[in-house]
């Protein structure tokens, strides 16, 4: 191969990297509906479709609040174990009322975050340790105050977690206005620009002046509250508080999420809507294994194969 040639197929390389990296989680989505519209019987029912979007949901929350966190460089172990903490923290205040049994809820959610924060930013723990500590011991928690299943019959809980509006479930209407929410919050505030920066280069932010600590700190409260209501709205649909349960490896599923929709753990960078189709990707992909009859086992390693094509884009493209 002559020169000329060699410097011709690095960029092509490096530009079919870039659009791997911004579109092909988009894709992928779009190849998997096409696959199941043609192959798959009554996959464009909209029963069907109702049933994916409110499995999805929680995962779409819970990687909201990830990709805050990644995108500053870190890591949110802890998420899966706030859901599980706020379905507790639920049964015990229901006797006061559903909103204040949810406020409460998405106050331990926030005081979980707070605490791994204070670890991350104050203490100086790195964010994987900090976080695998809250996720044991969060759990514990949850189980201390709850040990066992406890079903309830609140109506204002129940019709969260089973109700609509012009069809559409409550539950996907409040993932909606969540994204909403943090796309907002990174692409046109003060703090999404500063989240970003720190991510990008933290030494270089705190002798910018910008406040480091305090954006870490924040980003660990979000990312519990939004763990915290994932738990809630679960546990509405369930109709039941199971915290041995509820979000049991749910902190892999944010993560592969947050990853596949094109946020590089090295932060700087945060992807809110490729997040959301990232965990559409994955809930499609079981979906589809599923309905073909094909073992569990088949939808892990195929996850296993997407996500790391998405880490080695990411690698490429630095």
């Amino acid at each position: 191969m002559t020169d000329t040639a060699l410097r011709q197929g690095v960029p092509d390389r490096t530009r079919v990297i870039t659009w791997l990296q911004d579109y092909g989680v988009y894709a992928a989505v779009a190849a998997l509906l096409l696959f199941n519209a043609a192959f798959t019987p009554h996959f464009l029912a909209v029963d069907n479709f109702r049933t994916q979007l409110v499995q999805v949901t929680p995962i779409v929350i819970v990687a909201l609040g990830m990709a805050l966190v990644i995108g500053t460089e870190g890591i949110d172990l802890s998420v899966g174990s706030v859901m599980a903490l706020a379905a507790s923290v639920v049964a015990l205040y229901l006797g006061y009322g559903a909103l204040p049994a949810i406020a409460m809820a998405v106050l331990a959610g926030a005081l979980v975050g707070a605490a791994g924060g204070t670890l991350v930013a104050v203490v100086g723990v790195q964010p994987i340790v900090a976080t695998l500590a809250l996720l044991v011991g969060v759990r514990g928690l949850a189980n201390v105050f709850l040990p066992q299943l406890k079903e309830f019959t609140n109506p204002t809980l129940v019709a969260l977690g089973s109700d609509s509006v012009a069809g559409v479930p409550i539950v996907v209407i409040v993932a909606v206005v969540l994204t909403a929410a943090v796309a907002f919050l990174v692409k046109r505030t003060t703090f999404g620009r500063q989240l970003v920066a720190v991510g990008g280069n933290r030494a270089a932010s705190r002798l910018s002046g910008l406040p480091v600590r305090r954006v870490l700190m924040t980003v660990y409260i979000l990312s519990g509250m939004l763990a915290a209501v994932a738990g809630v709205l679960a546990t509405s649909r369930l109709q039941a508080s199971d915290p041995t349960s509820l979000g049991l490896f749910m902190e892999l599923s944010a993560i592969t999420a947050v990853v596949v929709g094109g946020t590089p753990l090295t932060g700087g960078r945060i992807r809110v809507l490729g997040t959301v189709m990232g965990a559409l990707l994955m809930q499609l992909l079981q979906a589809t294994l599923i309905k073909h009859n094909l073992p569990q086992s088949w939808t892990q390693m195929a996850q296993a194969v997407i996500i790391l094509a998405a880490v080695y884009a990411a690698r490429e493209r630095r």
